[in-house]
C-alpha cells in the first residue's frame, strides 16, 4: 500500500480504519498502540491519496450551485466574509443531488472565478448563485445563470444556494474539533471534507481503501 512501510498492512488498514470513522489521530494512536506521530505521517498520507481522487473529477452539468466561504482567522462585524483578514477563502461548486468541489483561492474576482467555473461545470448548465457581482459575467460565457438576493431572501422555489451552504456549515463544524489548522494543512482537510461530504452514505474504509491503492 506504501512502500518502505515499517508497519505491517494489518496495521495500516487498522488505522485506515480509525481514519475512516473520523477518529482523530490522538484517538486512533491510543486505540493503536503506535505513536501519535506514526498516526498524522498515515494520516497525512491518506488526505493527499484523497485529495488526488477528488481533484479527478469529472465536469458537472445540469443544476448547479456557487459560492464563496471564508475559513479561520477573524471576522469582522458588519463584513460579509469576502476580503475578511487572515481568512482563507474557498470557492465551492455543488450540482444539485449531487457532488461538490472546492478549491482555494486568491481572490474572489471575477476572473479568479470564472476560471474555475469553465473548467469544472459545463456550458449551458443552470448555475444559481447570489448577488455578488463576480458572477455577473457567467451568462456571457454560456451558462443559464439564476441568482438570489439574500438581503431580501434566502430561497425562491428553485432558485437558492441553500446546498453549497450546508456543504460550509458542515465543514466548518467538522474542522472545528482540530482546535485550529496551519494554513499548509488546510488543503488537504478541505478535500477530506469534500470527499467525506460526497461520499457520506457508502461504506467509507472500503472505499478509502479502494482509493489509496488507486491513486
Amino acid at each position: 500500500m506504501f512502500p518502505r512501510s515499517k508497519i505491517s498492512p494489518y496495521k495500516i488498514k487498522k488505522i485506515l480504519f480509525c481514519f475512516s470513522q473520523d477518529l482523530t489521530a490522538l484517538q486512533t494512536a491510543s486505540f493503536t498502540k503506535l505513536h501519535r506521530n506514526t498516526i498524522n505521517r498515515y494520516y497525512r498520507l491518506f488526505r493527499e491519496r484523497l485529495a488526488r481522487y477528488c481533484e479527478s473529477g469529472k465536469p458537472f452539468s445540469g443544476e448547479v450551485e456557487l459560492d464563496e466561504s471564508y475559513f479561520g482567522g477573524k471576522h469582522h462585524k458588519g463584513k460579509r466574509g469576502r476580503g475578511s483578514e487572515n481568512k482563507i477563502p474557498v470557492f465551492g461548486i455543488l450540482k444539485r443531488n449531487g457532488k461538490v468541489y472546492t478549491q482555494i483561492i486568491p481572490d474572489a474576482k471575477a476572473k479568479t472565478l470564472l476560471k474555475i467555473v469553465k473548467s469544472k461545470v459545463e456550458e449551458d448548465s443552470t448555475v444559481y448563485t447570489d448577488s455578488y457581482r463576480s458572477y455577473d459575467g457567467l451568462v456571457l460565457n454560456g451558462y443559464k445563470h439564476q441568482r438570489i438576493n439574500h438581503s431580501n431572501e434566502f430561497a425562491i422555489g428553485k432558485n437558492h444556494i441553500n446546498g453549497i451552504e450546508n456543504f460550509w456549515s458542515y465543514c466548518k463544524m467538522r474542522l472545528s474539533k482540530f482546535h485550529g489548522l496551519k494554513s499548509e494543512d488546510f488543503y488537504l482537510h478541505l478535500k477530506e471534507c469534500e470527499f467525506r461530504y460526497n461520499n457520506r452514505n457508502d461504506d467509507l474504509y472500503k472505499l478509502i481503501l479502494q482509493v489509496i491503492k488507486e491513486f
